[in-house]
């Protein structure tokens, strides 16, 4: 769903009858970017049982320099509104394939100054996801909530 218009996200959870997942989105209303999901959305995805999972992209996390409390920002929000059974992680780590496959001078920007291959720093590759872990413990969510969100709620919705 995580590419997919808002009205192809609506059609989706009409006629959802298993549990869905948004692999790489984020929160709407932490920071509006077209292909992140509304209140509403999260709380349909919620409904079937689903997962949606924060983008690690900055674009999708913030207008500013991404840090990595943009993101546990946008896991708060989303645990908030959707449940803890209902978030998850979509880092969409394809930044070896820009660099392969598009010069720099021709990748997009997303945000003023800064091309759309950032990622907040320390988190462009797997190597950083303890500071995901550390930024939630920081906040104060429980242990139980943080599994779910590093990657229980996935596997309990892959084994659908």
């Amino acid at each position: 769903m995580s590419h997919v218009g808002r009205a192809g996200v609506e059609h989706i959870l009409e006629l959802a009858t298993k549990p869905v997942m948004a692999s790489h989105s984020s929160a709407f209303a932490v920071r509006e970017h077209h292909r992140n999901l509304t209140d509403d959305q999260l709380r349909g995805i919620a409904a079937t049982g689903g997962v949606a999972c924060v983008n690690f992209f900055a674009g999708f996390l913030t207008t500013e320099k991404p840090t990595i409390e943009h993101l546990a920002d946008h896991i708060e929000h989303m645990l908030a509104v959707a449940g803890e059974d209902h978030v998850g992680l979509g880092s969409d780590f394809v930044q070896e394939v820009f660099d392969e496959k598009i010069p720099a001078c021709d990748r997009p920007v997303i945000i003023e100054g800064l091309d759309s291959s950032v990622y907040v720093p320390g988190l462009e590759g797997p190597a950083g996801m303890p500071l995901v872990t550390e930024a939630l413990v920081a906040r104060g969510l429980p242990e139980v909530t943080i599994r779910k969100v590093l990657g229980q709620n996935l596997v309990r919705i892959m084994s659908h």
